[in-house]
């Protein structure tokens, strides 16, 4: 295993590797089976084409041949294809596959009569078991082949060589090509072996590298919706705080009003003591003073229209700045009553007023923490974000690192090199026209060449496949992180944008899940005019809807998995954009469709309850509103954000 590999990592690697062995002993098992009944057919129909019958004067009887093809070939071929059908990837299958196959080969040569081309059927043999990767499947393979090759070449050699006497070294040449080939296929196999276990060593590498990022992201969420929470119990302390305060100050009004009497032109005419403390001057000095010089300037046009609004309904509420006498400023609440004569005419009226700067710098420090609370949603927002596009990242890597791991696989297995020794070969032969017709070697090599060029075409359709799918994936992260950083830009800038384009910007960020949990996108976009919005929030409260969805559709555990995005116009008066969401997953219960937007509700196992309560926030910030309906559980649910409909023309 991998070196940088963590003690926590090194079994999840080790059981990669053996989950990876064992599917493909399996899978070799299951191919040997078909060829096994693939070469039984085969030797019938060669025997038959051969020689299917034998004469004796006017009498024929069926050939040997026939029924050597059909009961050794059955024989051969029955206890293999058992053995790979009912206890596939066990060792001793291997083996038996191994002898079988070898045994195949010497049933074919006999049927041949010893022709030289079927020979090579023992080195295809011996280069389709190289696909178990298990070195030990060569040892029965070769002694089977030397041992039939031995005997038969003293007993019966037309039945292995096609001549009525062989030398004795005929077989050990025919040994030493086997054992040639025999030293290069367990070489390959120990170098897949390790690629083997490079591949597990990485892959379990990644696994524990996405599992931290992973932690932190939920680390990074947990403080946030710790932070956020620390907020809202401020925020509900300041209301009731600011609470208090309008009741004791309403306690103080009625016990301690400040009152004053002004005359039809503005100006004082009586005032209390309390009136005159609060405004910075003596009794005497504010008799026959305009009240333009106890409001502030940037006041008097809503005091104006506060008192026409008292000419009209004989009372009026007023909230304004006064400026007492040092020139200080306070904030006061002024409740003006018309004083009218008994023909109607207007003679002054009365000021009742109390001083609200508690209440006033306590609004502002809520406002301030309900931003803090928002600038926290966006965050989490681009934390749920941040993680889609981790996990499409991640997934996008191990698929570039399967490409990868596999041309270099096919590089270092490619046959090229031994064109450097056929050509080492053709240079040490002094007449190469003699070489190639008569030389036992010599007559190999046409055929090998073929069967060389004929593999590098293979290998080179392959890499060429793989670099394909390689390049696809490097543009898949490539598209991901640009549109990532197309969207990382300061909260609040409003700009023209395609909500149809929208959309699939936050289907693209959770493409690679839902195409992994197998769920059907159906996409329902009318034509709607570019739109002034955030882009960056509505993306946010899109990818966290929809990641909702994927997870409702997975637990639902439906044949058919789908989820369906539409975007439309309202259509009536609200002028509105409307985008659903809609799955057939799990489905909300009646109870708690009121209760989803709620902070920290959540009824996922590792949910954290903050997401749908920061969407609601968001949208009702940019002036729309996010709603959820479901028919009940196992139903389905529909997301609706309806967002406001001012089109760039409309803002020109």
């Amino acid at each position: 295993m991998s070196s940088s590999l963590t003690p926590s990592m090194s079994p999840r690697a080790k059981e990669l590797f053996e989950a990876h062995r064992d599917h493909i002993l399996r899978r070799t098992d299951r191919l040997f089976a078909g060829l096994m009944l693939f070469q039984f057919v085969g030797g019938l129909i060669a025997a038959l084409v051969i020689s299917p019958r034998a004469w004796s004067g006017a009498m024929s009887q069926v050939h040997l041949h026939v029924w050597a093809a059909l009961l050794l070939g059955g024989l051969i071929a029955s206890l293999p294809i058992a053995l790979a059908l009912l206890v596939p990837g066990r060792f001793i299958t291997r083996c038996v596959i191994a002898t079988a196959q070898m045994l195949f080969s010497a049933l074919l040569i006999h049927l041949t009569g010893g022709r030289i081309e079927t020979h090579f059927h023992v080195f295809g043999s011996l280069a389709v078991l190289a696909f178990y990767r298990d070195w030990r499947v060569f040892i029965p393979a070769t002694l089977v082949v030397g041992l039939d090759h031995l005997i038969r070449g003293i007993y019966w050699p037309e039945s292995v060589y096609g001549v009525l006497t062989a030398s004795p070294w005929r077989s050990l040449e025919h040994a030493g090509w086997v054992i040639f080939e025999d030293i290069f296929l367990i070489r390959s196999c120990f170098q897949s072996i390790r690629e083997m276990r490079d591949i597990a060593a990485k892959r379990a590498q990644l696994e524990g590298t996405n599992a931290i990022v992973e932690q932190q992201v939920r680390q990074r969420t947990a403080e946030l919706v710790q932070r956020t929470a620390a907020l809202q119990q401020e925020v509900a302390e300041r209301e009731r705080v600011e609470q208090a305060l309008r009741e004791m100050n309403m306690a103080l009004a009625n016990a301690m009003p400040g009152i004053s009497k002004l005359d039809s032109q503005g100006r004082y005419v009586q005032v209390n003591d309390v009136y005159a403390e609060m405004i910075g001057y003596r009794p005497e000095e504010l008799i026959g003073m305009s009240w333009e010089k106890t409001v502030h300037p940037d006041d008097h046009r809503a005091a104006v229209q506060a008192y026409q609004r008292m000419l009209r309904t004989g009372i009026a509420e007023l909230e304004a700045r006064a400026v007492r006498k040092d020139g200080s400023q306070f904030f006061k609440l002024v409740m003006m009553v018309k004083i009218s004569a008994p023909d109607g005419q207007t003679l002054g009226h009365h000021c009742f007023m109390r001083d609200i700067s508690e209440r006033r710098r306590a609004e502002a420090e809520r406002d301030d923490l309900h931003r803090q609370l928002l600038e926290v949603s966006r965050r989490a927002g681009m934390a749920e974000v941040a993680t889609g596009v981790l996990h499409n990242v991640g997934n996008v890597l191990n698929s570039v690192n399967v490409s990868v791991t596999l041309v270099a696989e096919k590089v270092r297995k490619s046959e090229a090199p031994d064109l450097v020794k056929i050509a080492d070969l053709l240079n040490r032969a002094d007449d190469l026209g003699q070489f190639i017709t008569s030389d036992s070697k010599g007559k190999l090599i046409p055929q090998f060449l073929a069967g060389l060029g004929a593999q590098l075409v293979a290998e080179q359709t392959v890499m060429l496949t793989e670099l394909q799918s390689l390049t696809k994936n490097v543009e898949h992260i490539k598209d991901i992180v640009t549109m990532q950083q197309s969207y990382a830009r300061v909260s609040g800038v409003t700009e023209s944008v395609n909500l149809a384009q929208l959309v699939e910007d936050a289907v693209r960020i959770n493409s690679a899940a839902l195409q992994r949990h197998g769920i059907e996108l159906v996409r329902d976009y009318e034509d709607i005019p570019p739109v002034v919005l955030d882009k960056q929030k509505v993306l946010q409260v899109l990818v966290n809807l929809i990641n909702n969805a994927k997870y409702a559709i997975s637990d639902g555990g439906k044949p058919q998995r789908v989820l369906t995005i539409r975007v439309a116009a309202t259509g009536d008066e609200t002028g509105r954009a409307r985008i659903e969401v809609r799955d057939n997953g799990i489905g909300i219960p009646p109870e708690n469709l009121t209760r989803i937007f709620s902070h920290g509700f959540t009824t996922r196992k590792h949910g954290h309850g903050f997401g749908l309560h920061s969407c609601s926030l968001t949208a009702k910030e940019m002036g729309g509103c996010l709603r959820a309906h479901s028919d009940g559980p196992g139903k389905g649910a529909t997301f609706t954000l309806e967002l406001p409909l001012a089109t760039a023309n409309a803002d020109l």
